[in-house]
C-alpha cells in the first residue's frame, strides 16, 4: 500500500526561532494524526536544529532543494551529502519556483534526484504545468516530457525511493482553482506513465502528492480521489493547526 503524505514546504519564511517554535507546535499537535507520514521543509540553517527535535518523532525532515554537484566551489549550494549529514531524510526537487525563478531545467533535477538518491535522501520531485500550457490543453504532455526527462537513466530500484508531487501552477496565485476531478485526472495520469515505465508494482505503490494551495478547507474532498495520496503544502503549512487539519483530512 502507498503512504499517505501531507509535506510542509516552508519555502524562505521563519526566522531560527519562529521555526523552532513551529516546530514544537507541530510535535506537539501531531499526536491525532494516524497513519499519514509528515513531512517538514524548513530552511537550510533550521535543518540540523529541527532534527534534534524531531529524533525519534514520527515526522520527516526534507530540505527545500539541493546542488546538482556532489562538492566544490559552488558558494551557496548546499549538498545532498550535506543536508543527510545534517539530518535530512527527503528532498524536495523541481518545485516550480526553482523552475521560474532560477531556470532549472529537467536535466538539472535528473542529476539533483541521482545525487539524493545515492546520498539515501527521497527525493519529492515536482511536476507541472503553467497557464498557458494548461489554456492550450497541453498538459499531458508538459507533464510526460517533465517525467521523462527528470527520470531517464534512474533504475526501477531507484524509483522506489521517489515520491511525485504534481503542482498546476496555473491555479497558484492567479485567481483560477482546480478541482478535485482535475486534481485526478492528471495524478491518474501520472501513474499510468509511470506504470508504462516502472510496472503496474511500483505505479500503485508511488505516493503522488498534490502542490496547488492545498489547505483545510478543501484538503477533505481532494484527498478523497483515489490517485490523491496526499498534499505538499505552502503557506498553510506555516501555521501548526492548519499542517495538522491537513493531515487529518484523510
Amino acid at each position: 500500500m502507498r503512504k499517505q503524505i501531507v509535506a510542509g514546504n516552508w519555502k524562505m519564511n521563519k526566522t531560527f526561532s519562529e521555526g523552532i517554535d513551529l516546530i514544537n507546535q507541530i510535535i506537539e499537535k501531531s499526536s491525532s494524526v494516524k497513519d499519514v507520514q509528515l513531512i517538514v521543509a524548513p530552511p537550510s540553517i533550521l535543518t540540523n536544529e529541527a532534527a534534534k527535535y524531531l529524533e525519534n518523532k514520527n515526522i520527516g525532515l526534507a530540505g527545500q532543494n539541493c546542488a546538482n554537484h556532489s562538492q566544490g566551489a559552488y558558494t551557496g549550494e548546499v549538498s545532498a551529502a550535506m543536508l543527510k549529514s545534517a539530518g535530512a531524510n527527503y528532498v524536495i526537487l523541481g518545485h516550480s519556483e526553482r523552475r521560474a525563478f532560477y531556470h532549472e531545467t529537467d536535466e538539472k533535477i535528473r542529476e539533483k534526484i541521482k545525487l539524493c538518491l545515492e546520498n539515501n535522501l527521497r527525493p519529492i520531485v515536482c511536476c507541472g504545468e503553467v497557464l498557458k500550457e494548461r489554456e492550450n490543453n497541453e498538459h499531458f504532455e508538459i507533464v510526460a516530457k517533465q517525467i521523462k526527462g527528470m527520470f531517464e537513466g534512474i533504475s526501477a530500484e531507484e524509483f522506489k525511493n521517489v515520491i511525485i508531487a504534481y503542482e498546476p501552477v496555473w491555479a497558484i496565485g492567479t485567481g483560477k482553482t482546480a478541482t478535485p476531478e482535475q486534481a485526478q485526472e492528471i495524478h491518474q495520469f501520472i501513474r499510468e506513465t509511470i506504470k508504462n515505465s516502472y510496472g503496474s508494482e511500483i505505479a500503485n505503490n508511488l505516493s503522488i502528492l498534490y502542490g496547488g494551495s492545498c489547505k483545510p478547507s478543501n484538503a477533505k474532498e481532494l484527498f478523497t480521489k483515489p490517485d490523491v495520496d496526499g498534499g505538499l503544502i505552502g503557506g498553510a503549512s506555516l501555521n501548526a493547526d492548519d499542517f495538522i487539519a491537513i493531515a487529518n483530512s484523510f
